[in-house]
């Protein structure tokens, strides 16, 4: 055999080469933290399936933004858990709740740290869906006057950002003409254009408390099985306003980002769900992985696969280990 000509593993033999020729590069200013805010005070509740994740009430967030900010991460995003559901989810769009108030109180002491608030209604409701439901059928239409009624909400209180997560047609259009009609034409919409119906949301819906009571959510969130309406997804949220395009979930999906990233320059966020934290979690508390190694891995997969900004869990821990 002739002696090889190309030997790749020059460029490997350090640790100062390898950093060199690195192709893709994980920032802390990548990453996006989820909180879920509660009523009351003093209120720091774990959540059993997500170690190291805990509902927060208002009084507690200063604290984490400033630690947020220490470490560098740029942006939050506010799930809230009320404490009243009824079958529209009224509560959702009570300047009173949770989640305004949250802003509001983020915004105040720390306005450089950007506030992006979920906008859906599956917590708020008595049945745990994202729309207005009769006889068992979730309403696209009527539904989207409760999201821009939300959204309205967030902006109100300060929100730099809102994300529809509902997945219901039209809603990034419904939002966008509410918020400039109503003065907010600054506020960002984040749009979760390629939301799969996931097994890999279990533990959020224990800590948001959203779990529909009857059905699943497949006649509004995406086939796993498809790809291509993934584009049709996107296309259609941008010619509706969207200033930010998201897939959800992110490590079972990377393909779907890699092929939303080559189909539009917008920028790109994907969401690096429960299911995918819990399961590193539990796998390095039984010792099976490097949970370091493996957070960092996973969330560079991500990076590589094309996403400008990764909404996950691990955001705290992994601005810690980051270079």
């Amino acid at each position: 055999m002739p002696f090889p000509e190309e030997r790749p593993r020059r460029l490997r033999r350090s640790s100062a080469l390898r950093r060199m020729v690195r192709e893709t590069e994980l920032k802390a200013a990548d990453l996006i933290y989820p909180l879920f805010v509660v009523n009351g005070r003093g209120v720091k509740k774990a959540v059993p399936s997500m170690p190291g994740i805990h509902q927060l009430s208002v009084d507690k967030l200063p604290a984490e933004a400033k630690e947020l900010q220490a470490l560098g991460i740029p942006a939050v995003l506010l799930f809230g858990v009320p404490d009243h559901k009824d079958a529209l989810g009224s509560a959702a769009w009570d300047q009173a709740g949770a989640v305004p108030r949250a802003v509001s109180a983020l915004k105040d002491r720390y306005p450089e740290l950007v506030v992006i608030t979920d906008v859906c209604l599956c917590a708020y409701t008595d049945h745990g869906h994202c729309g207005i439901v009769e006889k068992d059928e979730i309403l696209n239409d009527p539904t989207l006057e409760l999201l821009a009624k939300i959204a309205l909400c967030h902006a109100a209180a300060g929100a730099d950002m809102v994300a529809p997560s509902d997945m219901m047609d039209g809603r990034v259009a419904a939002l966008r003409a509410a918020l400039d009609r109503e003065g907010h034409s600054h506020v960002a919409i984040l749009s979760y254009a390629v939301k799969y119906a996931s097994a890999f949301y279990g533990p959020f819906r224990q800590a948001a408390d959203c779990a529909p009571s009857f059905g699943d959510r497949a006649a509004y969130q995406m086939d796993p099985a498809n790809g291509r309406e993934a584009l049709r997804e996107i296309a259609l949220d941008l010619q509706e306003g969207a200033d930010l395009l998201m897939v959800k979930p992110a490590l079972p999906y990377l393909d779907i980002v890699r092929r939303v990233r080559e189909a539009s320059p917008c920028p790109l966020a994907a969401y690096n769900v429960s299911g995918e934290y819990a399961m590193i979690k539990a796998a390095a508390e039984r010792g099976w992985l490097d949970e370091r190694r493996a957070v960092l891995e996973a969330l560079l997969s991500i990076k590589r696969a094309g996403a400008d900004l990764i909404i996950t869990y691990h955001a705290m821990e992994a601005a810690r280990w980051l270079p």
